[in-house]
């Protein structure tokens, strides 16, 4: 994989690029340091040696830049940095892959832009549902690590993979510069404003006519399947559901090997 970059609206995008054959687009989530490493590191590697992968980190998150003024929490903002990085993608077709409340970013691009053929969602938001302490700690920033680490239980239910390496990962974004200050001006306030602008409205849903797979750990405990994905994809046509058994939130991070094995077998692959 690649590091690339472009200017949007004055913002520095960070993404990676790396493979070859049918064009997908990975965004991630937005939890405490979230970012395309963070949440695809253990996926990345293997979709692109079967198609042409772009991962994307959003404004004001990971490599990328950040806005100048507030509203930090900026869904057109994201929506257009989306459709600014399909537009340098190539083919008459392309994937999204979102996770999160991208899983939204990538529903909701669907519905509005016909070169979407196939939408992989993980955890997805879209629906309104009710805030948990495991959603609180998700949009507040950690100051220590043991808060970090606290934060991180409520998105695995395998605990066991929240060790150093990936605590040394996230800590890389969040000592940044001033990110604590970003962060925590980006989800300040009522948290339930934040689910409301990621709700998908029944005019977006009916418009989406691509292929879709939602995927969602059983055990979620801030973003719980059955008044998200469950409810989301019944107003969806052509949207399979799968539930993960022992997985809580951060589906690739967790299951790679089925996230993996599902993709394969959902985006379209070239001709032997």
């Amino acid at each position: 994989m690649q590091a690339c970059s472009f200017d949007h609206q004055g913002i520095s995008v960070h993404h990676m690029e790396g493979g070859s054959g049918f064009p997908i687009l990975m965004i991630h989530g937005s939890g405490p340091g979230a970012s395309t490493q963070g949440n695809w590191r253990r996926v990345l590697e293997p979709l692109a040696r079967e198609h042409h992968v772009f991962a994307m980190d959003l404004i004001g998150f990971g490599q990328s830049g950040r806005k100048p003024a507030p509203p930090y929490f900026d869904f057109p903002l994201w929506i257009e940095q989306c459709e600014a990085m399909m537009s340098r993608m190539p083919g008459e077709r392309i994937g999204l892959i979102g996770h999160s409340i991208s899983g939204s970013l990538a529903l909701k691009l669907a519905a509005r832009n016909p070169r979407v053929s196939h939408v992989m969602t993980t955890a997805t938001v879209g629906a309104v549902f009710p805030l948990t302490d495991a959603t609180l700690r998700t949009w507040t920033f950690p100051r220590t690590r043991d808060e970090l680490r606290l934060a991180a239980q409520g998105l695995f239910h395998d605990t066991s993979l929240i060790d150093d390496a990936y605590l040394d990962g996230r800590e890389a974004v969040l000592r940044s510069g001033d990110y604590e200050s970003y962060f925590g001006t980006m989800f300040e306030g009522n948290k339930l404003r934040y689910i409301d602008q990621a709700v998908l409205s029944a005019q977006e849903l009916a418009a989406i006519r691509c292929e879709v797979l939602m995927l969602h750990g059983r055990d979620d405990p801030g973003f719980p399947a059955e008044p998200l994905t469950l409810t989301v994809s019944r107003s969806i046509p052509h949207a399979d559901v799968v539930l993960l058994g022992r997985c809580a939130h951060s589906v690739a991070y967790e299951h790679p090997d089925k996230f993996l094995a599902l993709a394969g077998t959902f985006f379209p692959r070239p001709a032997a």
